[in-house]
């Protein structure tokens, strides 16, 4: 039932980041692809390994996700998939978002100065 609300938190806070260029799946398992240029959605050169960064700090945020990468032509391409388990509750959307943000923010500034 909270299937809607993750999403839309996710657009809200996310959708206009300059690095997400889509944000979709279904239900409760949603993905957030990143690149380069959002204009273009040319992807991260494959050796920043982003999606791994990613992961990493939201670990270290206490978010677990999982890292994907490749998706474009079988070496460039990442994203992380979303999947908190079905008994998520309200609170737990909002979690989701604030440790997100601290992978990000942490992800791109170590990225940037790569």
């Amino acid at each position: 039932r909270l299937a809607p609300e993750l999403e839309a938190m996710l657009r809200t806070r996310f959708g206009s980041h300059p690095h997400v260029g889509d944000i979709r799946g279904r239900g409760l398992l949603l993905g957030i692809e990143f690149v380069a240029d959002r204009a273009t959605k040319e992807p991260f050169d494959a050796k920043f390994k982003l999606s791994a960064k990613v992961k990493a700090n939201a670990m270290k945020s206490g978010l677990l996700c999982n890292a994907y990468s490749g998706n474009v032509d079988g070496t460039r391409g990442d994203h992380v998939l979303l999947a908190p388990p079905f008994i998520v509750e309200e609170k737990h959307i909002a979690e989701i978002g604030d440790k997100l943000e601290i992978a990000l923010r942490e992800t791109f500034h170590m990225t940037a100065s790569t």
